[in-house]
């Protein structure tokens, strides 16, 4: 790997960081409960991003010698996400919407900003 490369990784690692804002633990709890489960593209069953929320703690929980493309591309794709996601927020009853619920499915709760 170029050093280039080693330097685009470490700066996703740092943006997931920042927009990862929920403890492994609080996303596990949070993908348990109901809320999170009525939310997304369920028509195969588990939503996209559900399925995400339960990477994101796999990856959480990785060493950063353990994480491999494959994680480095999915921690993008949540960078993506979050960003183009909080920038479509509701006017009104944030706490109890489903944009709020989305979001934490992929790890990251906006009222914790």
């Amino acid at each position: 790997m170029s050093d280039s490369d080693e330097k685009d990784r470490v700066e996703i690692r740092k943006e997931f960081r920042d927009v990862v804002n929920m403890s492994p633990s609080e996303l596990e709890e949070w993908l348990d409960t109901e809320e999170s489960k009525s939310v997304g593209d369920n028509g195969s069953g588990e939503s996209t991003g559900h399925r995400s929320g339960r990477r994101i703690v796999e990856i959480r929980r990785k060493n950063v010698d353990e994480l491999t493309d494959a994680d480095h591309d999915h921690m993008e794709k949540v960078i993506g996400y979050v960003h183009r996601h909080c920038a479509q927020g509701p006017d009104s009853d944030v706490k109890h919407s489903d944009w709020r619920y989305s979001l934490m499915n992929w790890g990251h709760d906006p009222l914790k900003d």
